[in-house]
């Protein structure tokens, strides 16, 4: 069995990788530091494929596919943030954010489902946030990127459900976690993170047994429940409270 998780040198990312490797599966792990991915590899058992790339292009994910074409697991993990207010934040980074968290998930997932519909067998463990269920004043690109990403993964969910697909796709939603995401987001956490290793650990157990949504910690699924009945309005209002306290002083 083998899996590909991208995003994998750091955080969630690579914890699930590890997860992963303590399971069993020969593993494929991508992302833009081949020297952050040979630290890793040097932790996992099996046989490990390490490929560098940068997935904001749209012809690398295209190569990743068919580079690493026989995959069981299918993790899309890479993406980032960026805090601040719309009309000031970096328009190039947010177009970079866009195409990392969007497009590139969009292609790896269309183009794995594809083959693993023809063997009817495999997992999509797409990595979203709680972010995705709400608006997101002061996060605005970040919280939609991940907006789309939770309704992608419900539409398909669905359209496997008709088929009666044997593939299964879930959504890891986590609330704050301890990585490298908040240095890149350039925000501060003032409520308790969980642990990557906590949060992967979580994720791959659920995924193994099917479970679509994946809320890890009590709070987080709280939150979730809040955002299906408080209005949009008062959604915005809250989140905007909780990012300014974000803010790094």
């Amino acid at each position: 069995m083998r899996a590909l998780v991208t995003g994998a040198s750091s955080g969630i990312g690579r914890d699930i990788a590890r997860e992963l490797s303590k399971r069993g599966y020969d593993l494929v792990i991508v992302a833009r530091s081949t020297e952050k991915l040979d630290e890793l590899k040097s932790t996992l058992q099996g046989n490990v494929e390490i490929i560098g790339m940068d997935l904001a292009s749209e012809e690398n994910c295209k190569k990743l596919h068919e580079r690493a074409n026989d995959i069981d697991i299918l993790v899309n993990n890479a993406g980032f943030g960026e805090f601040g207010k719309f009309i000031e934040t970096d328009m190039e980074k947010e177009l970079a954010m866009i195409k990392t968290n969007i497009t590139a998930l969009h292609i790896l997932t269309k183009l794995y489902l594809k083959d693993m519909t023809e063997k009817n067998s495999g997992r999509i463990l797409n990595v979203a946030s709680i972010a995705g269920f709400m608006p997101g004043p002061l996060m605005a690109t970040y919280y939609a990127s991940k907006a789309y990403v939770v309704r992608l993964s419900e539409a398909i969910r669905e359209e496997l459900n008709k088929q009666k697909s044997k593939v299964k796709i879930s959504l890891l939603c986590p609330g704050p976690v301890k990585t490298n995401f908040n240095n890149v987001a350039n925000v501060k956490f003032e409520i308790n993170s969980l642990t990557s290793e906590y949060v992967a650990k979580y994720a791959v157990n659920k995924m193994l047994k099917n479970k679509f949504y994946i809320v890890p910690g009590n709070m987080i699924k709280l939150a979730k429940a809040f955002s299906k009945i408080t209005p949009t309005v008062i959604l915005s209002k809250f989140a905007y409270h909780m990012q300014k306290r974000k803010t790094k002083g």
